[in-house]
């Protein structure tokens, strides 16, 4: 089995369990599933359509019919199965720590006071194989649709952990999240508090307001 086809089973493996780290309604979740739905229900819709014509093609061939059937149930199953871990685990965020999910892929604690800097900003990201985010020294980048919508510096490393076991720091994160304005603003109040040595309360951290336009005398 070849290591991509390893990190997806236990990928699906992990994502098939039930939610945790929730906090019992002590942390903030931020989604990043919704923008993905669309392609997630396209994918399928292909992979059951391609399965069921080469269940036909392929039925005076009982062994190739067997095999082809079932790498198109798998498939399915573990398209499926990835979309419900990245709505069943979104990021969370409470009042020292910030927790980075992205399906079973990633799950990092990054420490309010560790970070240096929040910047809203929507990026463009590429995964293939000539460039990775593993061979940009310190940055990880976790996509969706390939997009990334807020960036974190950190003051200090945190450890990212990937599906095979592989340990490497990082000091700047790229991420997604669906209401990314509404974390910048908890994420860089809570940062300077926890700066600062204040206590943080997440029930009280004030929105963005608008800025009026100032009347100007005339001369």
């Amino acid at each position: 089995m070849r290591i991509g086809e390893l990190a997806a089973a236990v990928g699906v493996a992990r994502a098939a369990r039930p939610t945790h780290g929730t906090g019992g309604g002590q942390a903030q979740v931020f989604g990043y599933a919704r923008g993905q739905g669309p392609v997630t229900a396209g994918l399928v819709s292909v992979c059951v359509i391609q399965t069921l014509t080469m269940s036909v093609l392929l039925r005076n061939w009982p062994a190739a019919h067997a095999v082809m059937l079932s790498l198109g149930v798998l498939t399915i199953v573990f398209v499926v199965v990835r979309h419900a871990a990245c709505a069943l685990r979104p990021h969370l965020l409470t009042a020292d720590t910030l927790r980075i999910r992205q399906a079973a892929h990633a799950d990092l604690s990054v420490p309010l006071g560790a970070i240096a800097s929040v910047r809203r900003e929507t990026r463009t990201t590429r995964t293939t194989r000539t460039t990775t985010h593993e061979r940009t020294g310190g940055e990880l980048d976790l996509p969706v649709r390939s997009l990334t919508s807020l960036t974190l510096e950190l003051t200090t490393p945190v450890t990212h952990v990937t599906l095979l076991g592989r340990r490497r720091a990082v000091r700047v994160i790229r991420f997604h999240a669906e209401d990314a304005e509404r974390l910048a603003h908890t994420l860089s109040t809570l940062a300077r508090s926890a700066t600062e040595g204040e206590t943080p309360c997440l029930c009280c951290c004030p929105r963005p307001k608008a800025r009026l336009p100032q009347a100007v005398a005339p001369r």
